[in-house]
């Protein structure tokens, strides 16, 4: 049996979502690095693995996913309009049946996204350069449906009590909304101007503002189970997961 999870959310029965552990691949690494089930490419596994790897999810969807080249940003894109395998972008969005959108995390937030009648679907990543930038925003903005109508899975990422930030990250925030300020608690000492930061709850926070009310998910923390997950926060050299979503 696949160790991968299914969202929890009230999504339309042809709405289709996974997350992929770190479990049932063939990457190794120098100490497991990337075992086992690592889809980056662009980290330094063995290419053969990853692409093996691929291929063993591939057989559980209905056509291959289109990866991106996350860059951090803002932009989303429509992938079934293009047939370009491999875009820039950090979110996306289709709907059409059978296309694949897929984001790679270790620690970033994946943020799964379907309209209540199940006529279009997104993923976004979201790391906290580009939740401070407004990539959530962007992608629901890109999107043709109201966005009362949306329903969001916060998927597995770096929880509350290991996300350690600067000043940067807070201000970054707070400076845009002042609410914001509920999702740090400080660690300063030692004249250090440190903060743990809850990812899960800024993007509550953002998808709120723009009037989506069903959320969920938001409870699984990547740093802290080494057994089922990546992590660059803890590990620095890692493998990467796959967060998956489509029509059929």
């Amino acid at each position: 049996m696949n160790d991968w999870i299914i969202p929890d959310w009230p999504a339309p029965g042809n709405v289709k979502a996974l997350f992929t552990t770190r479990n049932g691949g063939v990457s190794h690494g120098v100490k497991g690095t990337y075992a086992s089930l690592n889809f980056g490419a662009h980290v330094n596994d063995n290419m053969a693995d990853v692409e093996c790897n691929r291929a063993l999810l591939r057989c559980h969807l209905p056509g291959e996913p289109r990866w991106l080249k996350q860059m951090h940003g803002t932009y989303p894109v429509w992938i079934d309009k293009t047939t370009t395998l491999t875009q820039e972008g950090d979110a996306a969005l289709s709907r059409k049946q059978g296309v694949v959108c897929a984001v790679m995390v270790a620690d970033c937030l994946p943020v799964f996204l379907c309209d209540a009648a199940g006529t279009t679907v997104g993923i976004v990543h979201a790391g906290w350069r580009g939740l401070a930038g407004g990539i959530i925003e962007q992608s629901i903005a890109a999107m043709p449906v109201e966005h009362n109508k949306l329903i969001a899975w916060l998927g597995p990422a770096i929880g509350p009590d290991h996300f350690e930030v600067g000043a940067d990250v807070y201000e970054a925030f707070v400076k845009q909304d002042a609410q914001a300020a509920q999702a740090f608690v400080s660690k300063n000492s030692n004249h250090e101007n440190k903060w743990l930061a809850d990812i899960f709850l800024l993007a509550r926070q953002r998808l709120e503002g723009i009037g989506i009310t069903e959320i969920y998910g938001g409870e699984i923390c990547t740093f802290s189970d080494s057994a089922r997950f990546f992590s660059y926060r803890r590990d620095g050299d890692t493998g990467r997961m796959a967060a998956l979503i489509w029509l059929e």
